[in-house]
């Protein structure tokens, strides 16, 4: 079971984009796939048709009975989409409040890294979309996952975001005893202007060219009508241009994966 974690500390720059348009490629695959929804503003939950303000079983529930030390059975919250092989552990508004409750309790930050280890042989891939802040839900994501994805638009301000997302990897990384493995995923690219051009050689020059990816995510108006009809672009269209780059970012992802597994 391959997790990963889709993060940046800058909203708007395609992570719940990133995350449902892997899942829905390897939905078409036939491999069996959990989206977890981490962010308090529950785009994903919201995209999959779920209201995030009235949901009962949410991962708000999950993080609840953890810091009560009650014993829970994740299944109790993940749904069934109406995707053949997508399933998604839904968010609540309430996990906004997540800090203030339990920032200062120990243990908090392994929370869902237990709990999705309860999951192996029944979901093939995992994919963590969260906050856009770092906080005790991104800690939770990093702690779980194999790989960090930072989808990163190309535009300057979204370069902040990305450094701090890297300040925080590193942090992260001492307490760890394997550093983390990342990728950067250039989004949103427009070819037509020149402010994308030059934020992607500004990349291609300041950042690990091993992590950063060559498939460049473009702007397409097919996400947008995929996004209101609540279906995975590769599902709604899978010709269409954010779908062929999306598939090609997945092969290479899961390229890395298997030559990762055969030096373990």
């Amino acid at each position: 079971m391959r997790i990963w974690a889709v993060a940046n500390q800058k909203g708007g720059v395609g992570k719940t984009t990133t995350a449902i348009s892997l899942a829905g490629w390897l939905t078409m695959k036939q491999k069996r796939v959990l989206v977890v929804d981490l962010d308090p503003h529950g785009s994903m939950t919201s995209y999959f048709g779920l209201d995030p303000d009235s949901l009962d079983k949410s991962v708000y529930k999950v993080f609840q009975k953890a810091a009560a030390r009650q014993v829970m059975d994740i299944n109790e919250v993940i749904q069934p989409t109406r995707f053949d092989y997508l399933s998604i552990l839904p968010a609540s508004t309430a996990i906004a409040t997540l800090d203030k409750q339990l920032g200062s309790k120990e243990g908090m930050g392994l929370v869902l890294a237990r709990q999705l280890l309860g999951l192996k042989g029944q979901f093939d891939y995992i994919f963590v979309d969260c906050p856009p802040m770092l906080g005790v839900l991104m800690i939770n994501a990093l702690a779980a996952c194999n790989q960090l994805l930072i989808p990163v638009q190309t535009e300057h301000l979204a370069l902040k975001g990305l450094d701090r997302m890297l300040n925080t990897l590193k942090m992260i990384n001492r307490a760890r005893k394997h550093p983390l493995n990342y990728a950067i995923i250039p989004t949103m690219f427009d070819r037509r202007t020149r402010a994308a051009i030059e934020c992607l050689r500004i990349m291609q020059k300041k950042y690990d060219p091993k992590a950063l990816r060559r498939t460049i995510i473009p702007v397409d108006t097919k996400f947008r009508e995929a996004s209101r009809d609540g279906v995975p672009l590769p599902i709604y269209s899978p010709h269409a241009r954010g779908s062929v780059a999306y598939n090609l970012l997945l092969d290479n992802l899961l390229a890395e994966a298997a030559a990762e597994s055969t030096h373990e």
